[in-house]
């Protein structure tokens, strides 16, 4: 069973959720175990967010004032993209932020529930957030991967 979809958003708040429910009606179509999707749908809030609030010029409303996000379910895996117009991620990285710090910590998160994350720069397209996940089925998924 192979399912991909992507999605070219505004940097609006209100695309996070849209982006999330998708994310979530897919798997749960899929017949993924809810722990998992739960795990990506927030993974992908967090990433989405980060496109929102720093994957640009805010005041503009052409396409830099969008970003992507592209979703694989392919076999056992989920692999999920973000990728922002913005400046990208600076070559020197700060540490990440303690969990406990009200700001900076999405892409602690995403390593956390993610099995393999990886963050970089697509040169002149901005920054690009991609993560995956082993998935799990539920017992008798209608499209699991065999």
């Amino acid at each position: 069973m192979s399912i991909w979809w992507s999605l070219h958003l505004r940097r609006e708040a209100a695309s996070v959720p849209l982006a999330r429910r998708l994310l979530l009606g897919t798997m749960e179509t899929a017949g993924v175990d809810p722990d998992v999707s739960y795990d990506l749908s927030l993974a992908l809030s967090e990433a989405c967010a980060n496109a929102v609030e720093h994957g640009g010029e805010s005041d503009r409303q052409d396409s830099s004032a969008a970003y992507r996000v592209t979703a694989y379910l392919d076999g056992e895996k989920c692999r999920i993209e973000v990728t922002d117009s913005g400046p990208g991620f600076p070559s020197v990285r700060r540490r990440p932020a303690p969990m406990e710090a009200e700001n900076g910590r999405g892409l602690c998160l995403i390593h956390e529930l993610a099995d393999h994350v990886q963050i970089g720069n697509k040169p002149g397209r901005g920054a690009v957030v991609s993560f995956d996940k082993i998935l799990k089925w539920k017992k008798d998924a209608p499209l699991m991967a065999v």
